[in-house]
């Protein structure tokens, strides 16, 4: 089938899973974003819109994708940004604050193709108390290799700082990198990957880690368990 306007098939899909991801309460209406990188295959142009062979772009979804339309967006509204100037040139919303944090994660690695910011809220929970969740699950520690979950310190949502901040923390995983998640303090979770459904599969996955996690944290609190524990031995105290 003939695309009818520009990376139709990627926008169409990125709408699917923002819906899914405020359906599934993977964020709230305070917000939450999800990009994804595409490196033209050809020189095109759909309208007023042309394309370099080898330019990077990214779709991403717009400003207010929980507040204003509860993730129930149309494809022409996922935005085709160009990544290096970070210049929106298609869709019909409008570019989000954080599109910095998103530039600069791609910037830390080349093998980074999809950034993808939520308010999870079991997840929350460990990032609006500072600190790193422990890593407690087979799914997340083994079949997902996520190894530490960690939290980074508090920067404030949208700054330049936080997304620098962001940046010298990705290149520091180097190739790692492109299968991680962050805890943002107070802010939400950061993951950076190679695919967007493999980016919402980390993050539900996580959230159920999250929720064991705290219920070990509580255990350990009322004396009936010493230290976290997974795959039968203690895995931090």
């Amino acid at each position: 089938m003939t695309e009818t306007f520009l990376f139709e098939a990627e926008r169409r899909d990125m709408a699917r899973v923002a819906r899914k991801m405020f359906e599934r309460k993977m964020t709230n209406v305070a917000g939450g974003n999800i990009s994804q990188k595409i490196t033209a295959p050809e020189d095109v142009e759909y309208g007023h819109v042309k394309i370099k062979k080898g330019h990077d772009y990214m779709i991403m979804t717009p400003t207010f994708m929980s507040e204003a339309w509860f993730g129930e967006l149309e494809a022409s509204q996922i935005l085709v940004v160009d990544l290096k100037t970070g210049q929106q040139i298609d869709g019909s919303g409008r570019l989000t604050r954080e599109v910095n944090l998103h530039q600069e994660a791609y910037q830390a690695n080349k093998d980074i193709k999809v950034v993808y910011h939520s308010h999870a809220p079991k997840s929350m929970f460990w990032a609006t108390i500072g600190r790193d969740m422990p890593n407690v699950t087979e799914a997340t520690s083994h079949d997902l290799d996520l190894g530490e979950i960690k939290c980074l310190p508090y920067r404030p949502a949208c700054s330049k700082e936080l997304a620098d901040m962001v940046y010298e923390h990705l290149l520091s995983l180097g190739d790692k990198a492109a299968n991680n998640i962050f805890l943002l303090d107070s802010h939400g979770v950061l993951i950076t990957t190679d695919d967007l459904h493999h980016a919402t599969c980390i993050l539900e996955t996580v959230e159920w880690n999250a929720e064991i996690a705290y219920k070990e944290a509580v255990f350990q609190g009322l004396g009936l368990l010493q230290g976290y524990r997974s795959k039968g031995v203690v895995v931090e105290r």
